[in-house]
């Protein structure tokens, strides 16, 4: 009766025992992962310090190590021309619509359609029936009128006698007087009827005929808006073309001095040169819209070669720099220092020189400070050039790679085997060495059929001996 009795074990009991083990071993697996981490962490850290370095070629574009290759061009003396490139539009000097000046049928029309045309050709004829008939009625009152103005004058003569004789008034003297000017006036309204010099339409200028705009045998009136058919002048032709006003007072001040400006018109491609014509004049005002000013060049035309409202690519030769500094615009760097070059040294080093530069003419831009004649830059293989790189010359100055050979047309590429281990993969055996094994390694490759190779012997087949398979793995490329 003295012992004591012990609880039994329930659900919760059993959840107290097992709860510190549990505490124990998630703290035992922490420190586990925690040290693999950390052997993980030292190993990646010990591979990328002690890492083999791999090989790499001196002389390379992109190397590292070694001079860089690039190509030189000189700075010369030359000349450099200020042009202007603008989109233009064609125009004519003169547009004419030709109308009827009198209303009839049109009778007969006398030209072609796009037909060139000299002023005073006769275009078209109107009827000159109702016209004639016109016309001789008024000869006939004019015939009339000159009779009775004829017995007026010799009425005043006869009145201005008996005046002078005191047998009649002076009034009746004053009133043939001014009957005589009466019939005067009449025969000058008789003379001023229409006649039929209009019935015939001539051309008022030169040029050429469009596409005519009423046919034969249609009546014709004055107020037809449309007209007979339209003549455009083409020989001389101008065009209209806008320029930045910031190259205003460079252009005026060469118009001023007398100087001629060329221009020169190409077609869409800028490939084929239409014509070639002068600046001629330059509006008034400047379009607010735009910041442009609008110049006219006129064009002899005489190819024909320019039409009106065609758009053409205009190139305005405002003044020539005659004897400058010049290099192609690919020797031209742009960054910290401004626009720059890399000057190649006598000691095949580069040095970083700012330039200042002028107009641009083609591929060639004019260099006003900061290179003397004779002075060699990079125009390629500068991008990854820095300040005092060392440099190898890829070709000569002012031109391009060397040529290829006259075999080929490009050097023999050299035949590569599978790298060893430990090798550079871009390791590759010298043309020169071993001349007769790729003669054989060809031989052999004109025997092996596809899809087969050599080194491995067909099902049921004996292997060659190892000096042999030694000497195929040898030779296959």
């Amino acid at each position: 009766m003295n012992d004591v009795a012990k609880p039994l074990d329930t659900p919760e009991t059993g959840y107290a025992k097992r709860a510190p083990a549990r505490r124990r071993t998630s703290i035992f697996w922490k420190i586990v992962w925690s040290f693999v981490a950390i052997g993980i962490v030292g190993g990646a850290a010990w591979w990328i310090h002690n890492r083999p370095v791999p090989t790499q070629r001196t002389g390379g574009r992109f190397s590292g190590q070694g001079p860089m290759a690039v190509v030189p061009a000189t700075a010369k003396t030359g000349d450099i021309r200020v042009v202007l490139n603008e989109l233009g539009t064609v125009t004519a000097l003169n547009v004419v619509t030709v109308k009827t000046q009198i209303s009839g049928q049109l009778m007969k029309i006398n030209f072609t359609e796009g037909q060139e045309v000299k002023q005073g050709d006769l275009l078209a004829e109107i009827d000159s029936r109702p016209y004639e008939l016109t016309l001789a009625q008024a000869e006939g009152q004019l015939a009339k009128d000159q009779a009775l103005m004829k017995n007026a004058e010799l009425d005043l003569a006869r009145y201005r006698t008996l005046a002078k004789q005191d047998s009649i008034a002076q009034q009746q003297v004053d009133t043939q007087a001014s009957l005589l000017r009466q019939y005067e006036a009449t025969i000058k309204a008789d003379q001023a009827q229409v006649g039929t010099a209009y019935c015939h339409i001539v051309a008022p200028i030169s040029g050429r005929v469009g596409l005519r705009q009423v046919d034969q045998g249609n009546y014709v009136q004055t107020n037809d808006p449309n007209g007979i058919v339209v003549i455009t002048q083409v020989q001389p032709i101008t065009v209209v073309f806008p320029v930045p006003e910031d190259n205003l007072p460079a252009i005026t001040k060469r118009m001023k001095s007398g100087a001629t400006l060329d221009v020169l018109a190409y077609d869409r491609t800028q490939s084929t040169k239409l014509a070639t014509g002068k600046l001629t004049t330059l509006d008034n005002q400047i379009d607010t819209t735009t910041g442009t000013i609008k110049l006219k060049a006129q064009f002899d035309n005489t190819e024909g070669n320019l039409f009106p409202n065609q758009f053409v690519n205009v190139t305005l030769l405002v003044d020539v720099n005659a004897n400058v500094t010049t290099v192609p615009n690919a020797a031209i760097q742009r960054g910290a220092p401004g626009t720059y070059v890399y000057l190649i040294n006598s000691d095949e080093t580069v040095s970083v020189r700012p330039v200042k530069l002028g107009p641009v003419d083609g591929d060639q831009v004019m260099v006003q400070s900061g290179l003397a004649v004779g002075d060699k830059v990079v125009v390629d293989g500068a991008d990854k050039l820095r300040d005092g790189a060392k440099v190898s010359v890829r070709g000569t100055p002012d031109n391009g790679p060397p040529a290829a050979t006259a075999e080929g047309g490009s050097q023999p590429q050299r035949r590569r085997r599978a790298a060893a281990p430990g090798q550079p993969a871009d390791a590759a055996t010298p043309d020169s060495a071993g001349q007769g094994q790729p003669e054989q390694a060809n031989q052999l490759e004109g025997q092996k059929p596809q899809g087969q190779q050599l080194d491995t012997p067909a099902s049921g087949e004996e292997s060659p001996p190892a000096g042999q398979q030694r000497r195929r793995r040898n030779n296959t490329p």
